[in-house]
């Protein structure tokens, strides 16, 4: 079940996107545009792309720089960039969203994203949310307050004591190395992320899983999360949009789905009116590696459905 098509895209951040397209099975109905998470890569998302081709969607899943195979200046293996990452990172998923506009001109696309990537796709609605037709916001977490807040003073102390933008010392302990000591009878540090032995197996095996971020690219997700954490970076964004929200109820990096509902509740207090939200029981960070995968991928193909129909 590989991608159909692996190919480069210039970016006009000055990155080279490696993007992955999944042609859908039969006559097009949409287009799912794809956001992979922190510390992985979109070739992870073959096998729901596969799912999708097959409920009639187009698939386009690229590397987001300092990810993967993708190139670009100042942005080596975990790093955005040396500035504005932020802004690049959003920029780099506009390029991919223009290069869809041009090949399937007409279709509605549907912007999705997991973990970081829900923080990437939610930051692109947020300024351009004329430009989908929906949005799929999973295991991400925007209720970071006075925990976010602390992350930026840890990171600036440690850019400031390392004195250069390496990776973070502090982070991944306070993060990944915690959130896999706290399962319990764990396995791997990384037992985390899913149920499933042998999606754990292949995340530890893979060299483009797992790496530790920089103090910088850190930052920059920090930050992400906690602009779409204020209600008034949702100004501009059309209150008829579709969301769809999903969780786990063992993921500790949504602590534990509570961040999926509260966004359901701020979204719901400002007035959208086409938001469905779920925290699947039992499941882990990657919904779509969990044990439960069919039922969370069948449960999205209804969703994506109905919302086509809308």
């Amino acid at each position: 079940m590989p991608f159909d098509k692996q190919t480069r895209l210039a970016s006009p951040t000055g990155a080279e996107l490696n993007l992955y397209v999944k042609e859908a099975s039969g006559k097009p109905r949409a287009v799912v545009q794809i956001n992979h998470g922190l510390a992985e890569h979109a070739a992870r998302y073959a096998r729901f792309a596969d799912f999708l081709s097959g409920h009639g969607f187009h698939v386009y899943a690229h590397d987001h720089r300092g990810h993967g195979t993708t190139k670009a200046p100042e942005a080596p293996l975990g790093k955005f960039a040396d500035v504005d990452g932020v802004a690049k990172v959003v920029a780099d998923v506009d390029a991919v969203h223009d290069l869809i506009a041009r090949e399937h001109p007409g279709l509605p696309v549907i912007a999705f994203g997991h973990s970081l990537g829900a923080s990437i796709a939610l930051n692109f609605v947020l300024r351009h949310s004329q430009r989908v037709h929906a949005a799929a916001i999973w295991n991400g977490n925007f209720s970071q307050g006075l925990l976010g807040q602390l992350a930026l003073l840890i990171l600036g102390w440690e850019r400031m004591r390392l004195g250069s933008d390496v990776p973070s010392r502090l982070l991944p302990k306070l993060t990944f190395q915690a959130w896999g000591k706290a399962v319990p009878n764990h396995r791997t540090l990384f037992d985390w992320l899913s149920r499933d032995p042998v999606e754990v197996d292949k995340y530890v095996a893979d060299p483009l899983c797992g790496w530790d971020a920089s103090v910088s690219m850190w930052r920059d997700v920090v930050n992400m999360a906690q602009h779409a954490g204020k209600d008034s970076s949702f100004a501009d964004v059309r209150r008829d949009l579709h969301f769809n929200l999903i969780g786990g109820e063992k993921d500790p990096a949504s602590d534990y789905g509570k961040a999926v509902h509260h966004l359901a509740k701020r979204m719901r207090a400002m007035s959208f009116s086409n938001l469905v939200s779920k925290v699947y029981a039992e499941t882990r960070h990657e919904s779509l590696n969990e044990i439960n995968r069919d039922a969370v991928m069948n449960d999205f193909a209804a969703w994506a459905d109905s919302v086509l129909k809308s």
